[in-house]
């Protein structure tokens, strides 16, 4: 019986190590590195949408517009004196999720004019991790993912940035006041790494 070759065992060797070394880049390097997403609050928040368009239709159609520069048309219909306002219901601050995973940051629900929810997070500042998701839950202070999972709970997006003003659709089946928490959670690990309780607004 022959044994395998000094090179053999290096290819190998390489062909093994070559995965987990980019399971192991992609598990840790989110430590080491941050991104930032600045978004504006979005356009058409405070606009009547039409009934066969959806937010994020109008909202691209009014970013398109906005970047024109067209003349005042004396026959252009009167816009209305008042546009309904998007309204704050609920609001919170993030909080650490434990004493290694830190975050920090403002989160507000509004209910926009549409009828639909969106969740805005106004100088966010979370340690980053593989795969982090946005949820929002039932739960008024979730500390584990046990408390995660045995409420009520809705994934609105990937995190789009550990740092930063972002804005996350909720879905429109989604009754807002049975939302009590903003969960930052790491997807594969289970891990909650900041929670955001909210409080409701008065009136």
């Amino acid at each position: 019986m022959t044994l395998p070759s000094k090179r053999v065992i290096i290819i190998v060797a390489a062909i093994i190590a070559i995965p987990v070394i980019a399971f192991a880049w992609w598990l840790l390097s989110p430590l080491f590195i941050s991104k930032t997403v600045v978004e504006e609050f979005p356009m058409s928040a405070s606009a009547q949408i039409p009934e066969n368009m959806t937010q994020s239709e109008a909202e691209k159609v009014m970013e398109g517009m906005a970047k024109l520069d067209m003349p005042a048309m004396e026959d252009m219909p009167e816009m209305p004196p008042e546009m309904d306002e998007p309204v704050a219901v609920a609001s919170g601050q993030f909080r650490d999720g434990d004493s290694f995973h830190k975050g920090s940051g403002a989160v507000t629900l509004y209910l926009l004019p549409t009828g639909e929810g969106l969740v805005r997070f106004e100088g966010l500042n979370v340690t980053n991790g593989p795969d982090l998701r946005v949820l929002v839950t039932s739960h008024p202070d979730p500390k584990t993912r046990a408390d995660v999972h045995d409420s009520d709970y809705t994934e609105i997006g990937k995190l789009k940035g550990n740092r930063g003003d972002q804005n996350y659709d909720v879905p429109s089946d989604l009754d807002l006041s049975s939302i009590r928490s903003i969960v930052i959670y790491c997807a594969p690990f289970q891990v909650v790494f900041s929670v955001a309780p909210l409080q409701r607004q008065a009136g």
